[in-house]
């Protein structure tokens, strides 16, 4: 078990694999077999790199990676890969690979239209998808929430019904623009009062002698942020709409 950090490309490698699939699943679009080939074989590539660092992570090591400080403060972009951020890692690139083969059934046994933005979207969900597991730090999850909400409206909007388009723009509102302001204004707070953002074990250490007013408003604002892009009610309104997309978005 180690309390020093590894520094390793892995973390950044599984959020890119799938974005960098994405554009040839793009390039591909002529050629179904070829476009959904590409699809495939990110999705293996994607858990065949999360699986390689687990073994580690249950011994006790963390795989770190960083672009170094980017934000005036030091504030990093920052991946980690930490045994929480494995759970979610590990649970999601393994459901890739089975909604990956559903949604090639599902998008050609119903005749969809643009199959190729949806298999394109939905590699660049899965990206962000990563980088919400292995974010380090307040900003760089904020980041990656803010990309899956733009990744995912193609999928809400997929069918380009009045219906669809709606639920498209109800699901940009809620997540990007109201979720997404309450967690940009919880973790500025959260700076502003303790001039730390990122994620360690016990908690940000420096909120404990923070005003305690400020410190409850930073904690509503992310759980209000949070809470909205993850549906749970009674923040939930957009979810049902959401719906309308296709069934693999579901899953």
């Amino acid at each position: 078990m180690t309390d020093v950090p590894i520094q390793d490309l892995r973390p950044l490698l599984a959020v890119l694999v799938s974005f960098v699939a994405a554009f040839f699943v793009v390039a591909s679009y002529r050629s179904p077999n070829v476009r959904e080939g590409w699809t495939i074989a990110a999705a293996f590539a994607k858990f065949g790199i999360v699986a390689s660092m687990l073994p580690a992570v249950l011994d006790g090591a963390v795989f770190e990676w960083s672009l170094g400080a980017f934000l005036p403060g030091g504030i990093e972009f920052v991946l980690r890969a930490d045994a929480l951020g494995m759970l979610f890692a590990f649970l999601a690139s393994g459901l890739w690979i089975v909604t990956s083969f559903y949604s090639i059934g599902y998008m050609r046994g119903n005749d969809e239209t643009n199959q190729t933005r949806y298999f394109a979207a939905f590699a660049v969900s899965l990206s962000a998808t990563m980088g919400i597991a292995f974010a380090g730090n307040l900003v760089t999850i904020f980041v990656f929430y803010e990309l899956l909400s733009i990744a995912t409206y193609p999928l809400v909007a997929h069918d380009e019904t009045d219906e669809a388009r709606s639920a498209g723009r109800k699901y940009l509102a809620y997540t990007m623009f109201g979720g997404g302001v309450f967690v940009l204004a919880g973790t500025a707070l959260v700076y502003l009062i303790a001039g730390n953002v990122s994620f360690t074990a016990g908690g940000i250490e420096e909120l404990a002698n923070a005003d305690p007013g400020l410190a409850m408003l930073a904690f509503f604002l992310l759980a209000v942020g949070f809470g909205v892009k993850a549906g749970i009610m009674p923040l939930h309104q957009w979810l049902p709409e959401a719906m309308v997309a296709p069934t693999p978005v579901s899953g």
